[in-house]
């Protein structure tokens, strides 16, 4: 049984090329982690080293709209754009953490033969790069798992992350965010056969997986401890990377996935034997996330974001996700900014 839903959940990606790229996924997930634990800042960034802009944590009854604490836009450079154009020769590329396994948002797409990183993030990085550098492709993409997009900013690994990033409070606390450039919530992903409903009591003795350090695993934690969700539910599969659920599901070493419904979309696109169940039970944001002391960067990336929701936005979407979240980009726009944080 176990085998035939590996088979079914990967009809797909292809058959049996599609099951060796998922392997290969996997793989590269798991290799991923070790290079980008033990690999630290050397300066290159501009961003310092290990330990620079710590941060404290928003303590939750001060943060209440994080997606509001972010600098006024401004297109000047200052000291951390100026590291980042001193670069010399190849070196003189924007370095932007990213995910290579996430579809339509930044994922290597097999049939297409330079497998370059392509989807809706990496669409975002490209502009940024353009502005700040003049060149779209002056950009060294690093992958990094889902539980080393703080540590990789706070070490200087990388100068932002655009990877899905939701805006929230413990986060703010830690990194800077751009505002907001996506609307979506947390969603539940299951085999379409499976008895769960959403999120609910039907995940009551079920054994769901998230990412370590993603919202999903702190908010159904908290709602499990709070008796939200039954306190049967079992939260024991926590992956480094996100997209590692969805193999333990077709797998069936999971009963559902907890992840943002944008993202969840895009695996049940991947895999016609699960859907996702129920309505987003959150209302998130994604933003591009930057070291904490680099204002200058956080303010040049609002400004570019003003004008990319103006002409760039749409045609990303259109291109890369209304396949998976529908033709109507309304739902998934992200709100006018509001910049509340001065400095």
């Amino acid at each position: 049984m176990r085998a035939r839903r590996v088979r079914d959940g990967l009809k797909g990606w292809g058959g049996v090329g599609a099951m060796a790229a998922v392997c290969a996924l996997a793989l590269a997930c798991a290799l991923l982690l070790p290079l980008t634990t033990r690999v630290h800042g050397d300066g290159s960034t501009g961003l310092g080293g290990p330990g620079a802009a710590s941060g404290t944590a928003a303590a939750a009854s001060e943060c209440t709209d994080p997606e509001k604490e972010t600098l006024a836009p401004s297109g000047a450079d200052g000291k951390t754009i100026a590291a980042i154009k001193a670069r010399q020769g190849e070196k003189r590329k924007l370095i932007v953490g990213v995910d290579q396994n996430s579809y339509r948002w930044g994922y290597r797409d097999p049939n297409n033969t330079g497998a370059e990183l392509e989807g809706f993030d990496i669409d975002l990085v490209h502009r940024i790069a353009q502005d700040i550098l003049g060149d779209p492709d002056a950009v060294q993409f690093k992958a990094i798992p889902t539980n080393q997009r703080i540590p990789a900013l706070k070490e200087g690994r990388v100068d932002m992350v655009v990877r899905t990033m939701t805006i929230n409070c413990d986060r703010v606390g830690q990194v800077a965010f751009s505002a907001p450039y996506f609307k979506t919530g947390q969603q539940v992903l299951a085999p379409k056969s499976s008895t769960i409903k959403g999120y609910d009591d039907t995940l009551a003795d079920k054994k769901v997986c998230t990412a370590a350090s993603s919202t999903a695993n702190s908010r159904l934690t908290a709602d499990r401890d709070a008796g939200r969700i039954p306190k049967s539910v079992n939260l024991g599969t926590v992956v480094p990377n996100q997209l590692d659920c969805l193999v333990r599901l077709q797998l069936g070493e999971v009963d559902a996935v907890v992840t943002d419904g944008a993202l969840a979309a895009s695996q049940a696109a991947q895999d016609p034997t699960v859907g996702l169940k129920g309505e987003p039970f959150t209302t998130e944001y994604y933003g591009v996330a930057m070291n904490k002391q680099a204002d200058d960067l956080v303010r040049r990336v609002n400004q570019i974001l003003v004008e990319y929701r103006a002409n760039g936005w749409q045609a990303s979407y259109d291109r890369w996700l209304s396949a998976t979240l529908g033709s109507d980009a309304g739902p998934s726009k992200p709100p006018a900014p509001v910049y509340l944080r001065k400095s």
